[in-house]
């Protein structure tokens, strides 16, 4: 038998920006290397990467539309040159930036005659318009335009369907991704008698963060996904030491705070949100997904409740009862 000798680099993975650019406000570059790579290994973190950046980042979209003057969505209200489709298609959009997860209020209420672009909408300090010169319609008598705006912090791509149009409220189809393309290549080259790769990684991004933000977000998420596969092997020996898997603590509010002062502590709880709270991203996305906004709402579940949310993890309980332990509600 021949034994191929197989020579591997030592040399430690890095990796560079070599072009970066901003084409407009809202249409950012990035080219990024990766090397050196063992053959495989290349199209491996590649595909991934594409992935992550496509589809694991958050964005802040404008999701609904709302006003007394717009019958149906496919009406035209007079003074204005726009329909409201194309409208709602405007606001689709327009591309902001925040920070914190869930959804908030905006809105427009300008005097025509004139042109409504982004610069008019009312806006909470943690939301911010990317590009103001977006277009949203055109006043052209003088009445006054309102809309009442809904916006909301998410991850995808999500589709209205007609169960939503109600209560003269118009939801609009929501890009929650930053990222609008991601590419990949390999180059193979030959250093001695090892083969190697070098890896190429295109953004491009709408301009709510740059393609070097969008490449960190995305491995970190990348990471956080295959965390709990290192924690396989701790979890099962706990399982091994006779732990019982369901023996789930409560943490019931009203089994929590003591008689006399519960039901002042109940109205304080109702207005401590989590947002205040030293929670890990993940663990705050879940509960928020799960419309759980307050301290009163997290206490109000016990711990069966919180491992039936998506993605929430048993060792994610103790992320929630330290949060608790600082604001000196687990008693």
């Amino acid at each position: 038998m021949v034994q191929e000798k197989v020579i591997v680099s030592t040399r430690p993975l890095q990796w560079k920006c070599v072009e970066s650019r901003a084409d407009s406000k809202r249409l950012y570059y990035g080219r990024f290397i990766l090397a050196p790579l063992m053959r495989g290994q290349a199209d491996t973190i590649g595909i991934a990467m594409r992935r992550a950046l496509l589809g694991e980042i958050e964005g802040t979209c404008i999701t609904c539309a709302k006003s007394d003057k717009i019958p149906h969505e496919y009406s035209t209200i007079a003074g204005i040159q726009e329909s409201v489709h194309e409208i709602l298609m405007n606001l689709k959009e327009i591309v902001l930036r925040s920070n914190p997860y869930g959804t908030c209020d905006a809105s427009i209420c300008i005097k025509g005659p004139g042109y409504v672009t982004a610069r008019d909408i009312i806006l909470p300090p943690s939301v911010e318009i990317v590009d103001k010169t977006q277009h949203i319609a055109t006043v052209t008598e003088p009445i006054h335009f309102c809309i009442e705006l809904k916006i909301e912090r998410n991850r995808g791509y999500h589709i209205k369907t007609p169960n939503d149009f109600q209560n003269l409220s118009y939801p609009i189809d929501a890009i929650f991704m930053p990222v609008r393309n991601a590419n990949h290549s390999i180059h193979s080259y030959v250093t001695g008698n090892q083969k190697q790769e070098l890896l190429f990684l295109e953004i491009w991004t709408n301009g709510s963060l740059t393609p070097k933000e969008a490449l960190h977000e995305a491995s970190r998420n990348l990471i956080d996904l295959f965390i709990p596969f290192l924690n396989a092997e701790e979890e099962t020996l706990r399982l091994e030491n006779n732990q019982p898997k369901d023996n789930l603590p409560l943490f019931n509010f009203h089994g929590r705070l003591a008689n006399p002062r519960k039901t002042k502590q109940e109205i304080a709880l109702k207005y401590i949100f989590i947002d205040q709270s030293e929670l890990p991203p993940r663990v705050y996305n879940c509960l928020k997904k799960s419309n759980i906004n307050t301290f009163l709402d997290l206490l109000n579940n016990s711990q069966e409740d919180l491992m039936k949310i998506h993605d929430f993890r048993r060792e994610d309980v103790k992320h929630i009862i330290d949060a608790l332990a600082i604001e000196k509600l687990f008693l």
